[in-house]
């Protein structure tokens, strides 16, 4: 089983962080009259592809599932990994497949020719597991990205996910687009919900991440009915629910 990973911290890590947010940026510019949700599954657990596909599905709705070949087939800290009979079924559901690194590298912690190589290796893995579709969207594991990253991966999809928690408004960085958690139990599921309601008076770009969707979560992680919760709040909310590759591509066509 696969340990979790702490990233770096301290002071030169958080400055690092916050150049990373300031540099390389691509400006996207979201609409002002309306409210966008995406719900996007990081990794990605088997019980995100089952569970959490299951409840989105429910009410009508697509997500956005970022791909860690080298967890295929395996089991980690979420549980067991997605395998291809995940990729083939979410596909035909109309669920997105985007990209993450192969091993779940750190960008800030490795070089940028390694970080790129290993992106190389899971799109190969991924279409010999039998993905069809191409891969729009990447997330950067663990948030952690690098200006060079920026720059480099912006060439090769159209949009690119951090973990800095807050909704995407006005003029957004396509290459670091912000997104908020559904986890750390009780304290952050209300967050999330918080953030939903919040586009009823100021609308956005709402961008959720997950990883399982299980009764016993991890702290990365949420219940099915923790789950539910936000979807009802989502709703209630009015939002469009929207998959990366379909938000950037209403936003480019409105432009």
């Amino acid at each position: 089983m696969n340990a979790p990973y702490t990233p770096a911290s301290g002071l030169l890590a958080g400055l690092n962080r916050r150049w990373a947010r300031f540099a390389a940026r691509h400006p996207l510019q979201l609409p002002s009259d309306r409210a966008i949700v995406t719900i996007t599954f990081d990794d990605f657990p088997k019980s995100a592809a089952t569970v959490g596909a299951a409840l989105l599905e429910q009410r009508g709705w697509r997500g956005t599932y970022y791909a860690s070949a080298g967890y295929a087939g395996g089991v980690t800290h979420h549980g067991a990994m997605f395998d291809s009979g995940d990729l083939h079924r979410l596909t035909r559901a109309g669920h997105e497949i985007a990209c993450h690194t192969y091993s779940h590298l750190d960008a800030s912690q490795v070089g940028s020719a390694a970080f790129l190589a290993d992106i190389a290796r899971n799109e190969r893995a991924l279409k010999a597991m039998g993905l069809e579709t191409e891969l729009d969207s990447f997330a950067f594991p663990y948030g952690e990205a690098t200006p060079t990253t920026k720059r480099a991966l912006s060439e090769h999809f159209s949009n690119l996910r951090g973990v800095h928690a807050d909704i995407n408004r006005g003029r957004a960085d396509r290459n670091l687009l912000k997104s908020v958690p559904i986890d750390g139990g009780e304290p952050g599921i209300q967050r999330a919900i918080d953030a939903a309601e919040s586009l009823s008076r100021h609308t956005g770009w709402l961008i959720y991440y997950a990883h399982d969707v299980q009764d016993s979560p991890t702290q990365w992680g949420c219940t099915p009915a923790q789950l539910e919760r936000v979807c009802a709040a989502i709703a209630e909310s009015g939002a469009e629910v929207l998959t990366m590759r379909e938000a950037v591509q209403q936003m480019e066509t409105a432009a």
